[in-house]
């Protein structure tokens, strides 16, 4: 079966932990008055207010990318019918994911925290889909 929702879903979630990196760098111009190519990692930690929180979806984006991509690369390996609840647990996690971002560096802590707990869960329900599966 075609895993197209999936590879999708994955090149998405790759490209999350850049594009929280990129809404970094307004916030890095006005408060630095250029961004720190030598020094980028330096220039993040200092960061305030929502150019803070754009630097902690970046890191957030990495941390779960790396459960996503376990827990797809586990259903893949286990067998899990790519056609049925996974390809609808992918994709929710890619909106709760880009809702997480945005709600993030809003700084609009309760909406992010329920996007971040909906893509937990989707992760989570891959990997049960491979348990399934096994």
């Amino acid at each position: 079966m075609p895993m197209t929702v999936q590879i999708v879903c994955l090149m998405i979630a790759a490209v999350l932990p850049y594009a929280m990196a990129g809404a970094s760098v307004p916030f890095r111009n006005r408060q630095f008055g250029k961004v720190d190519i030598e020094h980028p990692r330096v220039q993040g930690e200092k960061l305030v207010d929502a150019g803070a929180r754009a630097w902690g979806a970046q890191s957030n984006a990495w941390e779960a990318l790396i459960v996503f991509g376990l827990a797809n690369l586990t259903a893949m390996v286990a067998g899990a019918d790519p056609s049925g609840m996974w390809s609808i647990a992918a994709p929710l996690w890619v909106v709760a994911r880009i809702g997480h971002g945005v709600f993030y560096i809003r700084g609009q802590a309760r909406l992010r925290v329920a996007c971040f707990v909906v893509g937990i869960v989707m992760s989570l329900w891959i990997f049960s889909l491979a348990l399934v599966a096994a």
